[in-house]
């Protein structure tokens, strides 16, 4: 696909705003960790650049008919969180392509209408990686069908018997008929609660529990669960006092790596080398002037990631190749180190917002917040603040143009590398489609994507083509 869009406009669930059901009192309702909270204490933050090994494991596509974005974090030593999460992505999106095998059909290609298009995207946040302790919150937003489509689960690793826990696992078989007695009396109360709903919520059936820093537990509820879809989400939040003594061992574990956070994760994973970022270093400013010679943009989208993004760094630098990164903000929060690479060998970091969602489907709030949460993580990496950011799928309206100074940045040609993972074909794209000043679309989190780069520029720097960022070619045409 060949989007001529260079001049003059050469795409969330971890920052979502969600809706709550409102209430007053310690069963207030609040937003997840990971989204703006109307609760009065602030989310626990966990930086992810101190879990070692750490791999993001992302995929998506770039087809505006349908478009799915899916992410989430690969621990060293909690593998068997990893599977669980690896299970419930994959299945969730088999069902979304239709490629499931359950007889349901996919959900894309349908209407033209873009206000019915449908969208997936899972992304992550951290509640706690402490100690023998890990505990990550899953965001699915599936605009599929009505409501919000937003669902939320949390998954808990115990280094200490090696196992996955689900959010039930925090409390101990013996406490959950009064734990959920209470959890229950809780809700009653609030505007909106189905009794039936509720008389028919079972303990095994909250699946997103995390604790607070001062020690409390709160417990998230999906539209629809408990009340009528019109009341939104229901949290309720249980004092550290009254449901400490319900906890299991684990999830007393889990509280205190909460509350008092130990300095390291230890896991018991086996150690292995670190691999390599690499230390080129751009050899001053480029003054290509592309009005005199043949220019091409290659600027790679979705990461940086671990380890394709490294490999990239080094073909790009054997030809002296300067490329444009779009970047993804949860990716660039995991490696910065990646990211500074990037800049300190001449290339340029441009913003792709923090969990890759359709921008225009969000409110001007939202979109700020997805831009500029990105764009700080981007400055705190490389000490420059990004001035080009390119919209998941290519989707941008005046909303989106209007919530940022950055200009937003298309392409002009397509390899199309999200749904050909073939080294050899996405390099002959773009070696047979290639002309002066275009702007090429690759992915660095696909290792076929990076395998294809030094076929491309092999062949084109002997056909006379320059290989510049995007801003370098706009200042010169």
């Amino acid at each position: 696909m060949r989007v001529h869009t260079l001049i003059p406009s050469v795409v969330l669930l971890g920052s979502l705003s969600l809706t709550t059901a409102c209430s007053s009192g310690p069963g207030a309702a609040s937003a997840p960790d990971g989204a703006p909270s109307v609760a009065a204490t602030p989310p626990t933050t966990v930086d992810p650049t101190k879990i070692k090994d750490l791999t993001i494991v992302n995929d998506s596509s770039n087809d505006r008919s349908c478009p799915w974005a899916t992410s989430y974090p690969a621990v060293p030593g909690a593998e068997a969180t990893t599977a669980a999460m690896k299970k419930y992505v994959d299945a969730y999106l088999a069902n979304y392509l239709g490629t499931g095998g359950s007889g349901q059909a996919s959900n894309c290609g349908g209407s033209a209408d873009a206000s019915e298009v449908p969208e997936l995207n899972i992304s992550f946040a951290f509640l706690v990686a402490s100690g023998d302790v890990v505990g990550v919150r899953l965001l699915t937003q599936d605009r599929t069908g009505t409501g919000d489509g937003l669902t939320t689960r949390t998954y808990w690793y115990d280094g200490a018997a090696h196992a996955s826990r689900t959010a039930i696992g925090l409390v101990t078989d013996s406490s959950r008929d009064a734990f959920l007695a209470a959890v229950k009396k809780q809700l009653k109360q609030r505007q909106g609660i189905d009794p039936n709903l509720l008389a028919e919520l079972r303990a095994t059936d909250i699946d997103d529990a995390s604790f607070t820093p001062d020690g409390a537990l709160k417990l998230s509820f999906d539209r629809g669960t408990v009340g009528v879809p019109a009341g939104g989400r229901y949290t309720v939040t249980l004092d550290r006092a009254s449901v400490t003594p319900w906890l299991s061992a684990f999830g007393k574990r889990a509280q205190r790596q909460t509350t008092d956070p130990s300095r390291t994760l230890d896991l018991g994973a086996t150690s292995t080398p670190t691999a390599a970022v690499p230390t080129e270093t751009a050899s001053g400013t480029d003054n290509t002037d592309c009005a005199q010679v043949k220019c091409i943009a290659l600027t790679f989208d979705d990461g940086p990631a671990v380890t394709y993004t490294a490999t990239l760094l080094k073909y790009l630098a054997q030809y002296k190749a300067r490329a444009t990164f779009f970047t993804v903000g949860q990716n660039v929060a995991a490696h910065p180190e990646l990211v500074r690479a990037e800049a300190k060998a001449g290339h340029e970091v441009g913003n792709h917002s923090w969990s890759h969602p359709d921008l225009t489907r969000l409110t001007t709030a939202q979109v700020k917040q997805q831009l500029e949460r990105t764009s700080a993580a981007i400055t705190a990496a490389t000490g420059t603040a990004p001035t080009l950011f390119r919209p998941p799928y290519g989707a941008v309206n005046a909303q989106v143009k209007a919530a940022t100074s950055m200009s937003p940045v298309l392409w002009t040609l397509d390899t199309e590398d999200w749904k050909y993972r073939d080294a050899t074909k996405v390099a002959d794209t773009v070696i047979a489609k290639a002309t002066r000043n275009d702007v090429v679309l690759m992915h660095d989190i696909h290792p076929t994507s990076v395998a294809a780069v030094p076929e491309i520029l092999r062949t084109l720097s002997a056909r006379g083509y320059h290989f510049v960022t995007v801003s370098r070619l706009r200042a010169t045409l």
